[in-house]
């Protein structure tokens, strides 16, 4: 009897821990997407334009196809919906795909945050 309690266990418990989930992957890793994306920040968006002082958390998905959509950007401030479309803008100018996170093998859809640290034009290379 104990047994079967056992397997019964495992198999309404056990799966669970069997799951596999892989984050969102950029070629060259996470330095390698920062990098490109202010890159491309500071070749499209007068950034002065915003007088952004400080560190500013960008918030994003990256779909199934390794696409990026849904950008917010935090903490809010003054012309932030300006500067929300410019970012994307810039966004959508890295030419490099994400590999998408994935569970159990199916690409899924995934958060990933970005944290940059802005002052006098210039950014935090990290």
């Amino acid at each position: 009897m104990r047994k079967y309690i056992i397997i019964l266990f495992l198999f309404f418990f056990g799966f669970k821990g069997f799951s596999q989930e892989v984050k969102a992957e950029f070629p060259g890793g996470d330095g390698a997407f920062k990098t490109e994306f202010m890159n491309m920040v500071h070749a499209y968006i007068d950034i002065a334009l915003y007088a952004i002082q400080g560190e500013v958390t960008f918030i994003f998905n990256i779909d199934e196809k390794g696409k990026t959509n849904n950008l917010d950007v935090l903490p809010k401030f003054k012309n932030n919906e300006m500067f929300i479309d410019d970012m994307k803008y810039a966004m959508k100018k890295v030419k490099k795909k994400w590999t998408p996170a994935t569970k159990d093998g199916v690409p899924i859809n995934s958060k990933y945050i970005l944290k940059v640290n802005f002052s006098s034009n210039t950014y935090d290379h990290d």
